[in-house]
């Protein structure tokens, strides 16, 4: 058992019959009354993000898990499909826990996150930018290829649509940011 204390970002607690990633803490020490701990706990299995006051030392259940490198191979019935980059087993990880899953390429390198005492995958991170080329969006108007603030719908290799300035045509090459679908800039090919 941990304690409030131990609280860093990133760090696995169970809470409330479920199992929370630290995303922010601050330690909080009023002038009156006792000190407490603030934080912003985010759901591993629902990736739902609420907010939590803990007194100062009170006691949590720190939860172990281990980040392992695995190569995304293709989809099938039951899953996604992932092979252990170290031992090259594969294993067959669940939709629900791969958060943006429509932005998966073959051979893409991710991070599976797993309970260390059940072995069991809680999440897949994928990198924080992946590069895509866009297969379909209508065409730039002239005269409103400067502007970065107007958006419009684009399909991209892997099927997903994501919004991009007017001035990306089919064919460019783009960076995407994977936490929020996010376009952040034109790439050269």
């Amino acid at each position: 058992m941990a304690t409030t204390a131990d609280i860093r970002n990133g760090m696995c607690i169970k809470f409330k019959n479920d199992l929370f990633a630290i995303v922010q803490f601050q330690h909080v020490k009023p002038g009156k009354g006792p000190a407490f701990v603030r934080t912003k706990l985010k759901s591993i299995s629902t990736g739902k993000v609420i907010d939590n006051t803990f007194s100062a030392g009170h006691k949590i259940d720190e939860q172990r898990v281990e980040r392992r490198s695995y190569q995304y191979l293709y989809k099938e019935e039951m899953g996604y499909v992932f092979m252990n980059n170290e031992t090259y087993e594969q294993v067959t990880i669940e939709e629900k826990i791969i958060e943006n899953h429509d932005l998966l390429k073959d051979g893409l390198n991710c991070e599976v996150v797993y309970h260390a005492d059940t072995e069991t995958p809680l999440l897949v991170d994928l990198p924080m930018h992946i590069e895509f080329e866009i297969t379909y969006t209508e065409p730039g108007v002239r005269g409103d290829t400067s502007s970065t603030n107007s958006l419009k719908p684009a399909t991209i290799d892997t099927g997903a649509n994501i919004m991009v300035p007017l001035f990306v045509n089919t064919g460019d090459w783009i960076k995407v940011d994977t936490r929020d679908r996010s376009y952040v800039e034109r790439v050269k090919k």
